[in-house]
C-alpha cells in the first residue's frame, strides 16, 4: 500500500506563484490524479516522476481568452504554439465562428470565412475530420480524450445563422421563427458546454468571396436574444465585435452593449476599445473609453476589452502573402498579381497612380467592402536588403526612406522593391514610445485583459502566441510595470475569473494542477519560424520562445524544456465546471 506521501509529481524547489496575486512561496507542489494534492516541504516524498524547478516559477497555466484553435485543435492536440509559452487553456470560436454547428453539405461557408478572416489556408482545414460532427455537442464530443491543453469555445453566430437560414443568412434579418430556432441552437450548445456565444458586425469581416458574414445580417432584436439565451444557462461570457471598433467607437455600439449585458447577465467581451483602429495606439480614445468601462461597471452590467500588449512584428512582403492592404483595392490587387505581371506593374507609370491613390485612400465604406486598416509607414521597417549599394537603407521606415528621397511613402517602398527584383525584407513592427506609455496606461484598467494571440490564425503574418511570454518578460520583468506575483495573475486568475472557468488560474489543493514552470531570468519570445506543418505541407509563421522549462496539465506535462511529451491530458472547458475528457 502507497504512502499519503506519494504522488504522481513532484515539483520540487521552485517559487510557487499561486494566481491570487499574494507573494511567492519557496514550496514544493504534490500532484495526484490531475489535482494539486499538496503545496508544502516534501522532503520525504516519493513520486512516479519529479521536475526540479530550483531557481525557477511555479506559476498557474496561462488562459487565453482569444484564440482561433477550434479547427486546428481537431488535428494538432497542442494548439501549438501557445502550448510552447505555458498556455494551458484556450478559449476558440472568437469573432462569431465556430467549427461548429456546420452540415455536412456545407462546409464551404465555413471555410470561406476562416480562410478570408482569419487567413487559415483552406487545403490546411481540408485536415478537420469533419466526418465527426455537424452539431456543436457533437463538436465537443469528439475532442474528448484526444486534447493535450484544455479547450472551450464559444459557438458562433454565424454558424447558427446558416444553420438556420441557409443562403438567405447573407442576405436578410431574421423572422421570429428563425430567431426561435437560433435559440434552441444557443441553448443546446451552451448544455453541452460552450463558453457562451460570440458574434461580429466588423466591416472587415467578409467571407472569400466578398460576402460580409451572416452575423452582420443580424438585427438588434435577434442578437439580444441569442445574449439572453446564452445567459440563462451556466455562467460564460458574449464576445462581440461591435460594427464601430475598427474606426472608433459610436455610442450607439456602447449603448448596445449595455443591451447585452442586460440581456444576457453576463460578461461582455469586446475588442479594440480605445482605439480608432487597429492599428492605433490603445488609447487613442481612451478617455471615453474609460468612462464608458466605469459606468458598465457601476451599472452591473461588466464590458470586458481584450488588449494587445504585445507589439505587431509581421512580414509586409510585396505579393501574395501580403494581406495587410486589403482595404487599399488597387494595391490588394497588385500584391495577388502573377509575379512577371507584378514586376511589369511595379514599374509602370499607370500602375504606380492607381497604386498611390489607393494607398492613401483605403476604403472606409463598409458598403463597399473589408476597412481594414493598413500599417502606418513609420512602422515598416527596412529590415534587410539583397544589395549592397542598399545597405544603409536597413533598419530605416518606409517614412523616413520616403522623406529622405521626396516621394510618396508608397513609392519608396516599390522603388526599392524593384530595384532588388522584390528581394527586399520589409517588416511592420508597432513598437514605439508612444505605443509603449498608451499601453502603460489602458492595461492597468481593471476591464482590459491583457493579452491575446489569434492563436490557429494568421498563417502568413503572425498569430501572436508568443503574447504571453512577451508580456511577461517586457511588462513585468523589465520594465516591471507588474509584480512578478500581480503580473501572472492578469494572464491566469483574471482572463478564467472573467470567462467563469473557476476551477482554473489558480493554484490551490484540491484544484487541477494546470501548471507553468519558468525561469525568469530567461522567459521572453525568441523568434520567428516558417515551417510546413500543417496538413498539405501548408505553411506558417510560428513564434518561438525562451525560458519555459514546463507546461504542465491536469498534472501532466505536454511541454518538457520546448519539446511535446506525446501525453493527452486536456479537458473540454466549460463555464462554472469542467467536462473531463473520457
Amino acid at each position: 500500500m502507497q504512502s499519503s506521501q506519494h504522488y504522481d509529481l513532484v515539483i520540487r524547489g521552485g517559487f510557487v506563484i499561486d494566481g491570487t496575486g499574494l507573494p511567492r512561496r519557496r514550496v514544493d507542489v504534490g500532484i495526484r490524479n490531475g489535482r494539486v494534492a499538496a503545496l508544502s516541504h516534501l522532503r520525504d516524498a516519493t513520486a512516479d516522476r519529479e521536475i526540479d524547478a530550483t531557481g525557477m516559477i511555479v506559476a498557474p497555466g496561462i488562459v487565453d481568452p482569444h484564440t482561433h484553435y477550434d479547427p486546428q485543435i481537431t488535428f494538432d492536440p497542442y494548439a501549438t504554439m501557445s502550448c510552447f509559452h505555458g498556455v494551458t487553456t484556450v478559449l476558440a470560436g472568437n469573432c462569431g465562428f465556430s467549427a461548429a454547428p456546420v452540415r455536412r453539405d456545407d462546409r464551404e461557408f465555413l471555410t470561406d470565412i476562416f480562410a478570408a478572416v482569419e487567413d487559415m489556408n483552406p487545403i490546411a482545414l481540408s485536415g478537420v475530420p469533419w466526418d465527426n460532427f455537424e452539431t456543436f455537442p457533437e463538436y465537443l464530443a469528439s475532442l474528448k480524450g484526444t486534447l493535450g491543453v484544455n479547450f472551450a469555445c464559444y459557438v458562433g453566430h454565424s454558424n447558427i445563422r446558416r444553420w438556420v437560414m441557409g443562403d438567405a443568412a447573407y442576405d436578410r434579418a431574421a423572422t421570429p421563427e428563425e430567431v426561435e430556432a437560433m435559440q434552441a441552437v444557443v441553448d443546446e450548445a451552451v448544455e453541452a458546454g460552450a463558453a457562451g456565444l460570440s458574434s461580429s458586425a466588423a466591416a472587415t469581416h467578409l467571407d472569400i468571396k466578398g460576402r460580409p458574414v451572416p452575423s452582420r445580417q443580424a438585427d438588434r432584436r435577434e442578437l439580444l436574444a441569442l445574449s439572453a439565451t446564452a445567459g440563462k444557462g451556466r455562467p460564460g461570457s458574449i464576445c462581440y465585435l461591435p460594427a464601430s471598433a475598427i474606426g472608433g467607437m459610436t455610442q450607439d455600439d456602447y449603448d448596445l452593449l449595455l443591451e447585452i449585458g442586460d440581456a444576457s447577465g453576463l460578461p461582455v467581451v469586446i475588442q479594440g476599445i480605445g482605439g480608432r483602429s487597429k492599428v492605433d495606439v490603445p488609447t487613442a480614445g481612451w478617455e471615453a473609453a474609460s468612462k464608458f468601462l466605469d459606468l458598465a461597471t457601476e451599472r452591473g452590467t461588466p464590458v470586458y476589452s481584450l488588449m494587445m500588449s504585445r507589439p505587431f512584428d509581421r512580414t509586409v512582403e510585396i505579393g501574395p502573402n501580403n494581406g495587410h492592404y486589403k482595404a487599399c483595392f488597387a494595391f490588394h490587387e497588385f500584391l495577388n498579381l502573377p509575379d512577371d505581371e507584378r514586376r511589369a506593374a511595379i514599374c509602370e507609370p499607370a500602375w504606380r497612380d492607381r497604386l498611390r491613390m489607393s494607398v492613401e485612400n483605403c476604403n472606409k465604406d463598409p458598403a463597399k467592402g473589408t476597412t481594414l486598416p493598413a500599417p502606418q509607414w513609420g512602422d515598416i521597417y527596412v529590415v534587410q536588403v539583397a544589395e549592397e549599394r542598399n545597405r544603409a537603407l536597413e533598419g530605416k521606415s518606409i517614412a523616413d526612406l520616403a522623406a529622405g528621397r521626396g516621394v510618396a511613402p508608397m513609392d519608396a517602398m516599390l522603388d526599392l522593391a524593384a530595384d532588388e527584383d522584390m528581394r527586399t525584407t520589409f517588416r511592420w513592427r508597432t513598437e514605439s514610445p508612444e505605443w509603449a506609455q498608451a499601453v502603460d496606461v489602458a492595461q492597468g484598467h481593471p476591464n482590459m485583459i491583457v493579452g491575446v494571440s489569434d492563436g490557429g490564425a494568421h498563417l502568413h503574418k503572425d498569430d501572436g502566441s508568443d503574447w504571453s511570454s512577451y508580456f511577461l518578460r517586457s511588462w513585468v520583468l523589465d520594465r516591471k510595470r507588474w509584480t512578478l506575483e500581480e503580473g501572472v495573475r492578469q494572464i491566469t486568475q483574471v482572463p478564467a475569473a472573467m470567462l467563469g472557468f473557476s476551477d482554473r488560474g489558480t493554484l490551490r489543493v484540491g484544484g487541477w494542477a494546470d501548471i507553468m514552470i519558468f525561469d525568469p531570468e530567461t522567459i521572453g519570445p525568441w523568434r520567428k519560424e516558417f515551417v510546413r506543418d500543417l496538413p498539405g505541407d501548408i505553411g506558417r509563421w510560428k513564434a518561438l520562445g525562451t525560458g519555459v522549462k514546463a507546461t504542465i496539465v491536469n498534472g501532466q506535462p505536454i511541454v518538457i524544456d520546448g519539446e511535446l511529451t506525446g501525453a493527452l491530458p486536456g479537458h473540454v472547458v466549460a463555464p462554472g465546471t469542467a467536462l473531463e475528457a473520457a
